[in-house]
């Protein structure tokens, strides 16, 4: 059975991680994602990434892999999810975590791979590598301090100290702590998202995300490339036309 299941709905694909009994990121569920990943259509414009039952979202790498672990197997084994995680990042959509229960060490770093995180009420988060006398190798001592602030993200990996879902939205872990399933929620951001122009949302993220790894002038610069970029396509006339039209636009992705 596989572990790493995907469906599409309306435009948005749902990944689901179910490898009982806390969807532990051992090397088959990474071979599926990663299958699963390279394979999503230009035709979605949505993903969103959850994990199966209540107990965890993803509650780590498998530590059963770790004993007598070789030095170059280790990094291998680091650059190895890495490499996963990135194609995660770097879809043209938008990805949607959305997170019930554990998310912990690899799980942590799989939702710092994702665009936006929502988070059930009874959620923990944490790095606890430093328990185990390693550390984050998933990606965690990168995108964590470029999402929360060095200050806080070195907490988090010094103690490996769990954290609420409360307060990982004070700190800007997470973009939403919701009462009801993360994934109805997910849902509801996904397909508000997925009726905007799917080109322009996607320019959006490239801006984003681009823009955050250069300089501030070469970014306002791709930003105003980007924006030229628009003004050729079909859903730039339409979304102006039903503008002045009073209208709901459609966009066709063209």
């Amino acid at each position: 059975m596989s572990k790493v299941k995907y469906e599409e709905k309306n435009r948005i694909g749902i990944i689901t991680i179910d490898s009982p009994p806390v969807n532990s990121l051992d090397r088959e569920v990474f071979d599926q994602l990663e299958s699963v990943v390279t394979q999503i259509g230009a035709n979605v414009n949505v993903i969103i990434i959850e994990g199966a039952g209540t107990k965890a979202f993803v509650a780590g790498a498998d530590i059963k892999e770790f004993p007598g672990l070789a030095p170059e197997a280790g990094e291998a084994l680091c650059t190895r999810g890495q490499s996963i995680f990135n194609l995660l990042a770097e879809l043209k959509q938008p990805v949607i975590a959305a997170i019930d229960g554990f998310t912990l060490g690899g799980g942590l770093e799989l939702a710092l791979a994702c665009d936006i995180r929502i988070a059930t009420a009874r959620s923990q988060f944490g790095l606890p590598e430093v328990k185990l006398g390693i550390i984050p190798g998933y990606g965690g001592t990168q995108r964590l301090p470029r999402l929360i602030g060095i200050g806080k993200a070195m907490q988090l990996i010094f103690t490996g100290d769990f954290i609420s879902a409360e307060k990982a939205y004070q700190i800007g872990l997470v973009e939403e702590v919701t009462e009801t399933d993360a994934l109805s929620k997910a849902l509801e951001i996904a397909n508000s998202i997925s009726s905007r122009g799917p080109i322009a949302v996607k320019a959006a993220k490239e801006a984003v995300m681009k823009g955050m790894q250069v300089s501030l002038k070469e970014g306002l610069s791709l930003e105003a490339k980007l924006f030229g970029d628009l003004c050729t396509t079909e859903d730039k006339e339409e979304g102006v036309a039903a503008f002045f039209e009073k209208r709901e636009p459609v966009f066709t992705g063209n």
